[in-house]
C-alpha cells in the first residue's frame, strides 16, 4: 500500500508575526496546506493521506479539510517534537492500522504546494525499486562552507552540490528499522529522514525536482507562491 505523509508540524517562526503557522496561511483562495493535500488526493496511487500537525491545531486542520475537500480519505494525527519524530508517528500509524508488507510512505512538506504529478510518481517508483529516494535539484549558486559562520572554510565543487526538496519516499519497514537504531545524539542531529539512510550507508536514489517546487518559509516566498498560482 502507498501512503502520503504531509508534514505540517512546523510553527512558522521564520514567517514573522503571524497568528497561525505558515501552513495555514492563505494562498489564493485557500490555505497552503489544502493546496498541498490536493496534489496527493488527485493521485490515485494513494490509499490514505496522513496529515501530521501540532496537537492544538488538529481540530482546525480537520475543519479545513472538511470545508475544502470533504469525503476524502485524509487522517489528521499529532506531529512529533522533531521532524524525524513526526515521520516516526506516521509510520507507527500505518503499522497500527494496516497489516501489509512493502508499504511505501511518501513524506512531503506541507508548505510545498507546487509539487508535480511527475515528481510524486517518480518518488513512488524509486521507493519501490530502491527502498529510499530524495527529490533534489542542482545547486545554481556557489555553495560556501563555514564551520563558525565568520570565515569561509571551503568552497565545494558546485557540480557535486544539490539542493534537497521533498517528497522523500521510503519503504516503511526499512525506514522503521533504521529509525529504531538511532542514538539520541543522531536523532537530535537529523534534519530529514534521508540522513537516516546515509548514516547507515544505505543508498538513497535521486528523483529530479523542479525549481517551482518551492518551500514557503519567509514572507517573500508567499508572495512568489501567489504569483506562481496566478500564472
Amino acid at each position: 500500500m502507498i501512503f502520503a505523509s504531509i508534514l505540517a508540524g512546523g510553527s512558522g517562526s521564520r514567517m514573522g508575526s503571524t497568528e497561525k503557522p505558515k501552513q495555514f496561511l492563505q494562498l489564493g483562495n485557500k490555505p497552503i496546506l489544502i493546496h498541498t493535500i490536493e496534489k496527493f488526493i488527485l493521485n490515485s496511487n494513494f490509499d490514505e493521506v496522513i496529515v501530521l500537525t501540532p496537537k492544538n491545531w488538529i481540530n482546525h486542520t480537520e475543519d479545513l479539510i472538511e470545508k475544502h475537500i470533504p469525503g476524502e480519505k485524509v487522517t489528521v494525527i499529532e506531529s512529533g517534537e522533531l521532524r524525524i519524530d513526526t515521520v516516526k508517528k506516521a509510520i507507527d500509524y500505518i503499522n497500527e492500522n494496516y497489516d501489509c508488507e512493502d508499504n511505501i510512505i511518501v513524506t512531503h512538506d506541507a508548505v510545498r504546494p507546487f509539487v508535480t504529478h511527475r515528481i510524486i510518481e517518480e518518488n513512488i517508483e524509486a521507493a519501490r525499486k530502491h527502498g529510499a529516494c530524495n527529490t533534489i535539484i542542482p545547486a545554481t549558486d556557489t555553495i560556501v562552507r563555514s564551520s563558525e559562520g565568520e570565515f569561509v572554510d571551503e568552497i565545494p565543487d558546485r557540480s557535486e552540490m544539490y539542493q534537497g526538496q521533498t517528497p522523500q519516499s521510503f519503504n516503511v519497514d526499512i525506514l522503521n528499522e533504521l529509525l529504531e537504531r538511532l542514538t539520541d545524539e543522531e536523532r537530535e542531529s537529523l534534519t530529514d529522514a534521508c540522513k537516516v539512510f546515509t548514516l547507515n550507508n544505505v543508498p538513497v536514489a535521486i528523483v529530479e525536482g523542479e525549481v517551482s517546487n518551492i518551500k514557503i518559509t519567509y514572507p517573500h516566498d508567499l508572495k512568489v507562491a501567489n504569483f506562481i498560482l496566478s500564472e
